[in-house]
């Protein structure tokens, strides 16, 4: 890939991949394989995704995802707070069970952007610890599984972290999440 070359859906997912790797290489280094991308590639993708959304004259997220991505599968409304934001979900293929989500407040910020489970899609059956595996939820169902979820910050950008209890054992894990979807558990 060239800075020339056009940035689209694939180069897209090696971003989401780039940040994943820290967690689960294994299952990075084989969607990487799908995907038919190079380790280099995949760094290539990351640095031109951090040029595009550190341009100082930049169009804004919503923009840049569309030119990216294209329109959205789906868009709608959701109400955050006091506010009335937008909703615009894209397609992943390497995760088709999966929409890249992207939340934006009026004027246009970005509050939020992550994978969810995509409309009529079943979810995992959570209903132990062990039933966690990695790439298999996202924070939304990982928190409904194991009430009350407490959030915490993540360790970076696109980074999420839940504080949990194992149903019936009490003991705390903290659910770690890059872009949404589950990577790793750790003891809490």
């Amino acid at each position: 890939m060239t800075a020339s070359a056009p940035f689209g859906p694939r180069e897209f997912q090696l971003v989401l991949l780039r940040r994943m790797a820290d967690h689960r290489p294994d299952l990075v280094e084989d969607a990487r394989r799908e995907l038919g991308a190079s380790s280099a590639e995949m760094r290539e993708a990351n640095r031109r995704w951090q040029a595009m959304t550190r341009a100082p004259r930049g169009r804004g997220a919503p923009h840049r995802h569309r030119s990216v991505l294209g329109e959205p599968e789906s868009s709608g409304r959701r109400t955050v707070g006091d506010l009335e934001c937008d909703v615009l979900r894209w397609p992943v293929p390497l995760w088709p069970d999966l929409r890249f989500e992207v939340t934006v407040a009026p004027g246009g910020a970005v509050w939020n952007e992550w994978l969810v489970r995509a409309p009529g899609a079943p979810g995992p059956q959570l209903r132990a610890i062990a039933d966690l595996r990695p790439w298999s939820a996202t924070v939304d169902e990982v928190a409904r599984a194991f009430p009350p979820a407490r959030p915490m910050e993540g360790g970076a950008p696109s980074r999420w972290a839940l504080a949990i209890t194992g149903p019936g054992t009490g003991q705390p894990y903290v659910a770690e999440f890059t872009w949404g979807l589950f990577q790793r558990l750790l003891p809490g």
